[in-house]
This record gives C-alpha cells, sequence and structure tokens, in this order.
C-alpha cells in the first residue's frame, strides 16, 4: 500500500464535564440517510465490541487503536486510514495507548442500505463499466485502506454537512454520501491494484497497468496507454480517472515512485542508480517528487531501512 495517507480534519474534543463514560463516549447526528458518530476514549481498554446495523464508514481522527474483524489478525488502525464494515459485523476494539492527555478519536459514519442501493444503480445505469460483467460495487474484502486526497476532502466535506445547522444539510449530505461512496469504490480499486490483487482479464485497467509496470524506464505516453486498452485517448483518459480516482499520468507516476521505494530498501543502492532504475530521467526531480509523496528524501527514506 502506498505509505503516503492523508489526514482528517479533527472536531473538538468532548468537553470533561459532558462525557457519558471514559470508553468510547459517544456523539451522535442524525440525518435521513446517514448518521455520524464521533467516539472519544479517554482511558486503556481491550476488546471493546462494537456493532452497527448498517453499512459503517469508519476513520480514526485521533490516537490509535487495534481493530479486530473477522477471523483477521488485529491490525493497527491510526489517523489518516479507514476501514469499511458491513452491517451487523462486530468489531472488536484495543485502546492500548488511551488516556486523558491523549485520546482517540474517531468517526463512524453509518449510511442506509437503501441510499447505497440507489447510488450503485444510479452509477451502473448512468456510468456503466466497460464490460458486461463490470459493476459498480463496494469490496467487503478490501475494506482497509489509507486516505488519499480525494477521499479525505469528501470525509471532511461530509462531517461538515452533518455537523451543521442549515436546513438545506440533509440534501447537501445526501449529495456527498454519492460522492463518499464512489471514492471508496475507487480508492479499493486502486489499493486492489497497489497490492497486486487486481488481475481481471475483463478489464482494460488490467493489461494497461502491466503494461505500466513492465515499461516504467520507457517514456510512457498517455496515447501509449489509450492503445493499450484499445480506446480512443478522450475515453481511456475518462475511465481510467473515474475506475481508480486518478489520471493515468498520476498513476505513472505512483508506480515510479513505488518501484523507487522497494529499490531503496537495499542500502547498496545509490540515489541516482534508483532514479534510472524506477524511470526518471532527471535526478532532482525524482527527489523534490518523492519527498512531496513520502514527506522524506530518498536518502531519508533509505536510512530508516539501514538503521
Amino acid at each position: 500500500m502506498n505509505a503516503q495517507k492523508t489526514l482528517l480534519h479533527t472536531p473538538v474534543l468532548s468537553n470533561e464535564k459532558s462525557l457519558k463514560t471514559l470508553v468510547e463516549n459517544r456523539t451522535v447526528y442524525s440525518l435521513n440517510n446517514c448518521e455520524l458518530n464521533l467516539f472519544e476514549t479517554y482511558e486503556a481498554s481491550q476488546l471493546v465490541p462494537l456493532k452497527f446495523n448498517d453499512l459503517v464508514v469508519t476513520s480514526m481522527l485521533r490516537g490509535k487503536k487495534v481493530m479486530h474483524l473477522f477471523d483477521d489478525p488485529g491490525f493497527d488502525y491510526l489517523p489518516g486510514e479507514t476501514v469499511v464494515i458491513p452491517s451487523n459485523v462486530e468489531m472488536k476494539i484495543d485502546f492500548p495507548e488511551a488516556a486523558k492527555n491523549n485520546p482517540t478519536q474517531c468517526l463512524a459514519l453509518a449510511i442506509d442500505q437503501s441510499k447505497i442501493t440507489d447510488t450503485l444503480n444510479f452509477l451502473n445505469e448512468r456510468y456503466p463499466k466497460e464490460g458486461s460483467d463490470q459493476f459498480w460495487q463496494l469490496n467487503y474484502q478490501n475494506y482497509f485502506f489509507y486516505n488519499n486526497v480525494d477521499l479525505a476532502a469528501t470525509i471532511n466535506k461530509l462531517i461538515k454537512e452533518c455537523m451543521s445547522t442549515s436546513i438545506t444539510k440533509d440534501a447537501l449530505a445526501d449529495l456527498t454520501l454519492q460522492e463518499l461512496l464512489i471514492r471508496i469504490i475507487q480508492t479499493q480499486t486502486a489499493k486492489s491494484i497497489d497490492d497486486g490483487f487486481f488481475n481481471d482479464p475483463n478489464n482494460p485497467i488490467s493489461a494497461v497497468v502491466e503494461y505500466i509496470r513492465k515499461n516504467l524506464k520507457e517514456n510512457i505516453s498517455l496515447k501509449n496507454l489509450s492503445d493499450k486498452a484499445c480506446m480512443s485517448t478522450t475515453s481511456f483518459y475518462r475511465f481510467f480517472k473515474r475506475e481508480i480516482g486518478m489520471s493515468p499520468i498520476e498513476f505513472v507516476l505512483n508506480e515510479k515512485i513505488r518501484c523507487a521505494k522497494k529499490l531503496l530498501k537495499n542500502p547498496g543502492m545509490q540515489i541516482n542508480e534508483v532514479c534510472y532504475l524506477s524511470g526518471f530521467e532527471d535526478c532532482n526531480y525524482f527527489i523534490r517528487l518523492f519527498k512531496k509523496h513520502e514527506g522524506i528524501t530518498p536518502k531519508q527514506y533509505q536510512l530508516l531501512y539501514v538503521n
């Protein structure tokens, strides 16, 4: 998974006198088609159960949890990360570091199934995917991912609408819920590609991704990629961005950075070698782009694995 993740805006914590409990203190904002829950925990605890009747989109805001879901091993859950949980699935949560001076804060957005169904039907009718067996749908096996910029912006917008006192908040929240579902599906698709689990022969994206990964050192153009997908350049650009939420060229750059990160785990590799082998011609440009993506320079990233 790409290490880059975007943090959400953190709502103000509850006043201490208003707390009903120190473990998963809950504040609720109810709208027509969704319910925003803000949870705060102020003391360490283990295996706290939580379950919703609707599909829930959860995102960490502050602190650290350890999530136990399905039969999978528990995993650290940190700010900048999102988990999508089907209806009536119980999660159990550890709070290993929670304290009064270090609270956890997490949002849980429960969405009515009818809203999800209506949105997916609308997308499949209005914006059908390529191929007879391709549909807009949520992937419940791909439930944990990092927030990208677009997903974080959409969640921030939805928090704002849910907490608003405007008489139009339900209408605006409904529009944002549609956007949120699209962003989640795009993010899930991008993560599946990143993790190597996306290999659908009926989807042109598969052949394009394989071509990109095998030709990172070549001059990959939008025309190369659209030809590989057997589509016009304009149609391919729209299709690719709709599928994974980024342009083809943005994806190529992400793949080059991903390749560079693998190479940098070798302490004997020189930065200029990494630059060339991951498909960059200008070392200064490579260093600037890498720092923009990862927050540190390639050399600093490499030293993390040496030490």
